[in-house]
This record gives C-alpha cells, structure tokens and sequence, in this order.
C-alpha cells in the first residue's frame, strides 16, 4: 500500500484573482478585496479519483488542512498526524511534513502554491518525493502536476523508478508585485513523472531574435484590432510589446484593458475585469505561454477566471508567442479551474507567431475531462 501524506495551504491563491500577484503576507488583504480560498475546490478535484481506490493509505492534518477535504471525499481510514489552531502558517506546514516523514511515508502530496512547496522542501528535503495539486497564483516550481485531475494519476501510477529532480524554485512576492520578476533555484526536490503531466520550471528568454519577433508580433496584432472592441492584455513580455507597439504602457506582470490604442484600466482583478464586460462589451484577450511550461491560462493570470473566458468566448482568444518559445514549449495547458472550460478549448489553437505567421499547437487533453 502507497503511504501518502497530504497537506492542503488553506489560502494559497487567494491573491491571484484580486491582482495581488501572490498570497504571502497578503492574506487579509485578499479578504478585503473580496478574495475566496480555491485551495479546497481545487484539491477536492483530485481527491474525486480517489474514492473507490484501493491501495492508498493517508496521513493529513486536522481541518482544512486536509481532513475536512478528505472526509468530504469520502476516502475512509485517513490518520490525522499534525493538529493546528487558528489560521493555519508556513510553520505549520513545516512541522506537518516533518510529522509525515517520520511516519515513513512514501509521498507528500499538497495542495498550494511554491511558498507551500518551499516550506515543504524545508522540512523534508530530498529524504521524500513531494507533488503539488496546483492551487498558487504562479507556481513556477516544477514540482506541480499540470493541473489537479493529473495530480490523481501521478500518485496512483508512479513507481520508484519514474521519480526525477525537479527545481523548487524562489520567487521575490515583492519584486513580482511590482512588476519585475526574481527567480532562483531554492533546491532540488524528487517528484513522480509520467511523460507531459509534470510541469517545468518556468524559462525566461532573452535573447536579441526574441525582441525583434516580440516587434513583428505586436505590429500585426496592432493591424487586426477592431476599433471599440476591448482587449485584454495578460502578463508577460510578448504582450508588453504589443502595448508598447501602441505607444502605451503596460503592467508587466498584471492584467490590463486597451481600446481603441488607449489604456482603459492597468492591473486589473478579477472582479474589475468582470465590470468591464458586463453590459455586454466585445473582448478579446491576449495572452502568451509561460515559457517552457506551456500554460496559456490558470498561472500568474487568475484574474483571467474561467467566467471571463466564457463571458468574452474561447473563440476570442488570441495565443502569441515567438517561434524559439514555441519550440521550447512542446504542447499548450490550460487549467482555468473549471474543468469543463478546459476541456472545450478543444485539441489543438493557433499561435500568433509572428508578421502574418501562425503556428498550430496542441493542448494537453487529459483522458479524464469531461465534454461541455
């Protein structure tokens, strides 16, 4: 019997759809600003798979740090090892990992975002593998599943022999939420893989080809905006030059609104993007791939909700990105939260490449989506 140690971060995401660009040190402000925990919904997804599994065994921690979760999945027999009071905390999370290891699990499976994989990592280091049902606002660790039903497969399927390392990766909150992104490698975990249903760590390109196509984008895209139609601009270089091809500025790593070539509001949540198209507005939304990763929506965009997407239309949007990322980015996720949403993006999307240039590429389609 698989011995698995699960651990949900109850608050982990909460800031990504009110534009915090992060949860830490964050958590009553994302309150404030009318922000909901997803880290249960999220791990509820995966859990669904394993209520008429046989051969798992899980340890957790009280309430909803992962026993409400379980208990509601209906999977019988769990072992609480760690209690805690109040709000749960990264210490927290620490002490509960510990309390699995020494348990003599065989995996720890959580819930959350990288500040819960580096608090994990902390606690654990390389002594047990770790894998993450994705619920943080980036999550440019490679420790995490591409998206929860996946997470299910991994830790029925995996073997000792399909473990790899995977980087743990740092990301300065506070440099992020002002628009500059600082990454390094925090350490190397181990975590289950099965071909294409791990994500990689995050790749930023910088090389002189990738402006001028990032130029040779933005100028088409400028020729094919329709005028009153209001764009949405995602996070990310590519669509940062494309503001900058229509002279104006744009919040690098936030969600912002353009029409008719001028800003109409910069940083936006996810409820400020709902107003915008609420009396019926046209949209479209530009967004471009994580690089290496592949994620076109559910990373460092949750303002983009699933219920934006079906309000503008998949038809609506519009995938850019340069040739060298394309070819570092071997198919195409999307994990908007809402499973039915993913699964009807269909097979495969053409990418905005360049000048009057295209590429079609293919979406991961796990086996056990259901249709719309």
């Amino acid at each position: 019997m698989k011995r698995i140690g699960f651990l949900i971060n109850p608050v982990a995401g909460m800031g990504g759809a009110v534009g915090l660009k992060g949860t830490d040190g964050k958590t009553e402000e994302a309150r404030r600003l009318g922000a909901s925990p997803q880290a249960q919904f999220r791990a509820q997804i995966t859990l669904a798979q394993f209520s008429r599994q046989t051969g798992l065994g899980f340890v957790t921690c009280s309430g909803s740090m992962g026993e409400s979760a379980l208990n509601e999945a209906g999977i019988r027999g769990i072992q609480v090892l760690y209690h805690y009071h109040d709000e749960s905390s990264a210490d927290d999370t620490r002490k509960a990992a510990q309390a699995f290891l020494k348990s003599g699990v065989d995996l720890i499976l959580f819930c959350g975002g990288d500040g819960t994989a580096r608090d994990i990592f902390d606690a654990v280091g390389r002594d047990v593998p770790i894998l993450g049902i994705p619920a943080g606002v980036k999550m440019y660790s490679a420790v995490f599943a591409v998206d929860p039903a996946t997470a299910a497969e991994l830790v029925t399927r995996y073997d000792t022999t399909s473990l790899r390392d995977s980087e743990v990766m740092d990301v300065d909150e506070d440099a992020y939420r002002h628009g500059e992104l600082k990454t390094r490698l925090y350490g190397i975990a181990r975590t289950p893989v099965l071909a294409g249903k791990v994500q990689a760590s995050k790749h930023v390109f910088e090389e002189g080809d990738e402006e001028r196509a990032k130029k040779e984008i933005a100028r088409f895209i400028r020729e094919i905006m329709i005028p009153d139609v209001l764009y949405i601009l995602g996070a990310g270089t590519t669509t940062e030059s494309i503001a900058r091809e229509l002279g104006v500025n744009k919040t690098l790593l936030g969600v912002d609104a353009v029409q008719n070539g001028k800003i109409v509001a910069l940083d936006l949540s996810e409820k400020a993007l709902w107003a915008l198209l609420e009396d019926g507005q046209e949209a479209k939304i530009l967004l471009s791939p994580i690089g290496a990763q592949g994620f076109i929506l559910g990373r460092g965009n949750q303002q983009i909700s699933a219920r934006i997407v079906r309000k503008v239309g998949i038809g609506n949007l519009i995938i850019v990105a340069t040739p060298h990322k394309l070819r570092e980015t071997p198919v195409l996720y999307v994990d908007s939260g809402d499973p039915s949403l993913d699964a009807a993006f269909g097979e495969t999307m053409l990418v905005v490449s360049g000048y009057r240039m295209a590429q079609k590429k293919c979406i991961y389609q796990p086996e056990k989506r259901k249709k719309v």
